[in-house]
């Protein structure tokens, strides 16, 4: 048994993104189906518009999360196999050398679909926990209190048909990863950054050339990168923002969610990186290099990645704000009105630049203590 629960005990993150995608979708949809069958009971025009609203709100919120966070699961599950199977390639090559079919090597990645399944239940859990308190919060004037009940197929589509099918995805992938010969498994794959070798950029200086062969050697981290500071800057200004919109509970949860979604994919890029390139990072100390050095040539690329991630997060949460306001609310009375809050921004944006400091200090102190012996060791 190559795969254990020990591995999968790794895969928090991808379980912290499906709780995020279940728990909301959970309160959403699930109002969704108990409001629906209200319409034909709705006779005033100004409690129809409302009541439009809220659906199509419910309907909104549920693609947004449910969709962009299944993505976003979708992209580090098949991260994470590859890391996998990148570590453990010499063994997996032995299995196969040992006459294993590729089907019966892939069978136990089905595991990897437990952090999913997991995320999911959790997620279901604390929406039916926060349920009441949500619904409060989309009261529709004119309609008594809307009741809560209990959907089967709901439990089926956010908990258990999420896990199956992530599992389906791991077994796959890592059936046509597994296609490469036994000898070229078990000799496995150098992680080092080759530096020099780009015959357009030989005049280059070391560290400016060394910080472009990172980040061209890690291309999937720059989307995460990018993703993590998208969803501070969107999730961050949106929650601050959202509270005179719907209801502060609303806006507290989203703020919440992507501050855990951006923690949770910037650590997992970083932590990845810095694993990567440790070999080279112990040369570079070798040779003399400094601490601020060795961190600027393994992170300075991803710099200009990590405010485009920020500037798009601005533009898209204002966007889908006016959406909100200017489609969806357009024919309810008393919506005020919406403008870029300048506060949510500057507030956002120093506590982007706050959180950059305290998670560069973290890894420059990681680095700091890549020992040369360890590393030597190893080989």
């Amino acid at each position: 048994m190559i795969i254990n629960l020990k591995d999968v005990v790794k895969l928090v993150g991808i379980s912290i993104v499906c709780f995020c995608a279940a728990f909301v979708c959970t309160f959403m949809l699930n109002y969704y189906m108990d409001v629906v069958p209200l319409s034909s009971s709705i006779t005033d025009d100004a409690v129809g518009a409302l009541y439009k609203a809220q659906v199509a709100t419910a309907q909104f919120t549920s693609a947004i999360s449910g969709g962009v966070l299944g993505i976003i699961a979708v992209i580090m599950l098949l991260f994470y196999i590859k890391l996998y199977i990148s570590a453990n390639s010499q063994k997996l090559g032995i299995l196969k050398a040992f006459g294993y079919s590729r089907i019966k090597i892939s069978m136990p990645f089905c595991l990897f679909g437990f952090s999913v399944l997991i995320g999911c239940a959790l997620g279901f859990a604390f929406g039916w926990i926060f349920m009441p308190n949500i619904y409060e919060s989309l009261t529709i004037e004119g309609i008594d209190a809307i009741s809560i009940k209990f959907h089967w197929e709901l439990l089926f589509g956010l908990v258990f048909a999420p896990g199956i099918i992530f599992s389906l995805i791991s077994v796959l992938y890592a059936y046509f990863a597994l296609k490469s010969p036994v000898l070229k498994l078990i000799k496995g794959k150098s992680e080092k950054v080759s530096v020099g070798e780009d015959k357009k950029n030989t005049d280059r200086p070391f560290l400016l050339d060394m910080c472009f062969k990172t980040l061209k050697s890690r291309k999937l981290l720059v989307f995460f990168v990018t993703f993590s500071c998208f969803c501070f800057s969107a999730m961050v200004q949106m929650g601050l923002s959202m509270e005179e919109l719907v209801s502060s509970i609303m806006g507290y949860m989203i703020l919440i969610i992507g501050l855990v979604l951006a923690i949770i994919t910037i650590f997992m890029s970083a932590t990845s990186l810095v694993n990567a390139n440790s070999k080279n990072i112990a040369v570079m100390k070798v040779f003399g290099y400094s601490l601020t050095q060795c961190t600027a040539s393994i992170f300075g690329g991803y710099i200009p990645f990590a405010l485009l991630g920020f500037a798009v997060g601005t533009g898209y949460q204002y966007g889908l704000l006016q959406i909100m306001v200017n489609i969806i609310f357009s024919d309810v009375e008393n919506v005020p009105e919406y403008t870029f809050s300048i506060s949510a921004f500057f507030i956002s944006l120093a506590s982007f630049i706050l959180c950059y400091f305290v998670i560069t200090a973290y890894y420059v102190y990681k680095i700091n203590r890549i020992s040369v012996k360890e590393i030597m060791l190893e080989n």
